[in-house]
């Protein structure tokens, strides 16, 4: 057996003991790369970041509060929250959708953000 072949083998073996989320996860890291964006663990304060992953959450802000719309997006290293203002809803932000965004990374809470990102929807590879 050569080396490519116990590359491989040892890949299966991960993907047949790994946890569902951990498996997600590096595949998530995986397309990042791919797609010359940064990991989320890596953005920094003040950084204009770009950042692939998918959206674990989205939440929608009550009627009689300001107009935002909130989203988790998970990169398989970390999570940011993309606050569009003036937003109650945007058609393919929804959860579990893949997305790339741009903007400018802040820190809210000890959470990092993004407010009013240029976002992509994309397709699952």
């Amino acid at each position: 057996m050569g080396t490519t072949d116990g590359g491989l083998l040892k890949r299966l073996i991960r993907k047949l003991t790994s946890d569902v989320e951990d498996l997600d996860a590096d595949d998530l890291s995986r397309d990042a790369e791919r797609s010359g964006a940064q990991r989320a663990c890596d953005c920094r304060c003040g950084d204009e970041v770009t950042v692939v992953g998918r959206l674990r959450s989205v939440e929608l802000s009550p009627k009689d509060a300001a107009a935002t719309l909130e989203a988790e997006l998970f990169d398989g290293t970390d999570g940011v929250t993309l606050i569009w203002v003036g937003r109650r809803r945007i058609p393919g932000i929804e959860p579990g959708r893949l997305i790339k965004v741009r903007g400018r990374l802040a820190v809210r809470n000890g959470r990092k953000v993004v407010y009013n990102p240029y976002y992509e929807l994309r397709q699952a590879s």
